[in-house]
């Protein structure tokens, strides 16, 4: 389906507005014609017809009555288009957030932040253009001029043909800049996405830059890609500007033509006064319609440009998302197996994971373990259906977890990564995501749990205090604690963890351990562990090694036997595998 076809399904899901704001046209331009006349009749009535002076206040009446009902109409024609370009925004925008949740974090890791940040914001908002002047504008200019040729084909049959027979070259040339416009338009988009994305990615390492001392010499990089951008912007509107010279002068040249054989005929007693002047008056407004077609069409531009970057996001989402036969079948007590799975990047000759399998058993704690890039996260990214398996099947009791409703079953799951994202908004809102209908006590209960609790009493706002994009205002240790309080408050039946604690001291990863603990009580638990206290408590060990698993069993068989964990806990002295 082609990008006009994508744009056009979307607005018939919301079409009220829109077809209003068509009618609502079409009924100012009767209006206009009306008001044409009767002005035309008063001039005549002025200059020519004396002896009807008397009906002169009732056209000038009728003059006024108009001219407000057209204002009104081309005002109330306007707020609709506007309303369902809000409407349609406001579902697109919806729309792409929910793709953007559902591909999750393996696609968002793909894409530059800032490009996508550029695509949510302005890529939609650009589009306000196109569904609140461009699209209207395509029925008006075919509505309107034909409405007004009705009205002076009858009246004068030369100048209806002329109007006729000039009103597609406005059209042709149109579409003949506008192809050039749109690729022009298109560049500039992905200039602008490069250079928001280039931006975030400065932005968000500028602290590592000054650490390296590198900071400035990254002002070269920036004056370039701004430079890239203002040329591009330039172009646009060089092709614009030509656009709008050459639809105003075919629009002229239709007039002039129009204007020259009237007066000829006027002159020769052809054609009366009233006529004549009614011919002329309407003329421009025939035109006025496809010149401005030309003109929203290039204000539309930017927009069709972003929504080839909005809807390519959505199919994705839609391709990958698959509905739940019967989400009941899926039991908390019930075991999840790998069977047989193997994964590979897309882009990527190297399988991640190949033919693994291995069953979580409910209420137990399983550990993964194994070098950089062996296959545990992603593992962690299966069961959290971010990426589906390239081959076999994860089962949860007897069910393909690919065909249960992938929203529902992340509903079951509690996530504590290395990392932990904290919005930049209050400690208190950032914990409710996890569960935002919780009660007043549950919140407390799982801050108390999580050891939060003298910490938030210590801050200034209490869980009012804003922590800063990605917890800047709080240290690691109390990020991680923030986590652990959102798993408690989620009390989800599945809990993945990727070791919280392997980047604290030993003091905190000893506070961490205990809530930790405590969260994994009659839990189903798999552990990405780097801490050997992790790793002694796990019901069982699995050991990951290019995609494959080497071994498996319990901390003291697995220390019994020549491989890498035995050589991982003696080479860190007990500390990290």
């Amino acid at each position: 389906m082609n990008l006009d076809r994508r744009l056009i399904t979307l607005v018939r899901e919301h079409p009220v507005p829109f077809v209003t704001s068509v009618i609502a046209a079409v009924f100012a331009t009767l209006a206009l014609i009306a008001q044409a006349w009767l002005i035309c009749r008063t001039v005549t009535i002025l200059f020519l017809e004396p002896s009807s002076m008397a009906d002169l206040p009732v056209f000038l009446a009728a003059f006024g009555i108009v001219s407000l009902l057209k204002t009104a109409l081309n005002w109330y024609s306007a707020r609709e288009a506007a309303r369902g370009s809000e409407t349609l925004r406001q579902l697109l925008h919806n729309r792409l957030t929910a793709a953007i949740s559902r591909l999750g974090p393996s696609f968002t890791a793909s894409r530059r932040s800032g490009s996508l940040a550029t695509t949510l914001q302005q890529g939609v908002e650009a589009l306000d253009p196109y569904f609140s002047q461009y699209l209207p504008q395509l029925f008006i200019s075919v509505l309107v001029p034909g409405a007004i040729a009705a009205a002076i084909l009858p009246r004068d049959l030369l100048s209806g043909t002329i109007l006729l027979c000039t009103a597609p070259l406005i059209p042709l040339f149109m579409i003949l800049i506008g192809k050039a416009a749109q690729n022009m338009t298109r560049q500039q988009w992905q200039s602008l996405t490069r250079m928001s994305g280039h931006f975030l990615d400065m932005l968000q390492g500028l602290t590592t830059l000054k650490l390296f001392g590198q900071s400035r010499s990254r002002a070269g990089s920036i004056e370039e890609i701004s430079e890239q951008f203002r040329t591009s912007t330039m172009n646009v509107l060089k092709i614009a500007f030509l656009s709008s010279l050459t639809l105003e002068l075919v629009g002229t040249i239709g007039t002039a033509i129009i204007a020259v054989q009237i007066g000829l005929r006027l002159m020769a007693g052809a054609l009366d006064f009233q006529t004549a002047f009614f011919i002329i008056i309407l003329t421009p407004e025939f035109y006025q319609p496809l010149r401005q077609l030309g003109t929203k069409f290039h204000a539309g531009m930017e927009g069709s440009s972003a929504a080839e970057d909005i809807f390519p996001i959505i199919e994705a989402s839609e391709e990958s998302r698959t509905q739940a036969a019967a989400d009941a079948l899926v039991d908390d007590a019930q075991p999840v197996t790998f069977n047989d799975v193997s994964f590979t990047h897309p882009g990527s000759d190297h399988a991640a994971l190949q033919h693994i399998s291995f069953t979580l058993e409910p209420g137990t704690t399983t550990a993964l373990v194994g070098p950089s890039g062996a296959g545990k996260t992603t593992c962690m990214n299966l069961l959290l259906r971010f990426i589906s398996p390239s081959a076999g099947s994860i089962i949860t009791g007897t069910t393909d977890l690919a065909e249960t409703d992938r929203q529902s079953w992340q509903n079951r799951i509690a996530w504590i990564p290395q990392h932990p994202w904290l919005f930049h908004t209050s400690i208190g809102e950032n914990l409710l995501i996890a569960r935002p209908d919780a009660s007043r006590e549950e919140l407390m209960q799982a801050i108390d749990n999580a050891g939060l609790h003298s910490f938030i009493e210590n801050l200034p706002d209490g869980l009012d205090t804003v922590v800063g994009e990605q917890g800047t205002a709080i240290s690691g240790g109390e990020a991680q604690r923030v986590a652990i309080a959102r798993a408690f408050l989620r009390n989800a039946p599945l809990l993945l963890l990727d070791e919280p604690t392997s980047h604290t001291d030993p003091e905190l990863e000893e506070s961490l351990q205990l809530s930790l603990r405590q969260l994994m009580q009659n839990r189903t638990t798999l552990v990405i562990a780097h801490r050997l206290s992790t790793i002694m408590d796990a019901d069982a060990i699995l050991v990951l090694e290019n995609g494959h698993i080497t071994a498996s069993g319990t901390h003291d068989t697995l220390i019994r036997q020549n491989g890498y964990y035995r050589s991982a806990v003696r080479t860190t002295g007990g500390n990290d595998s």
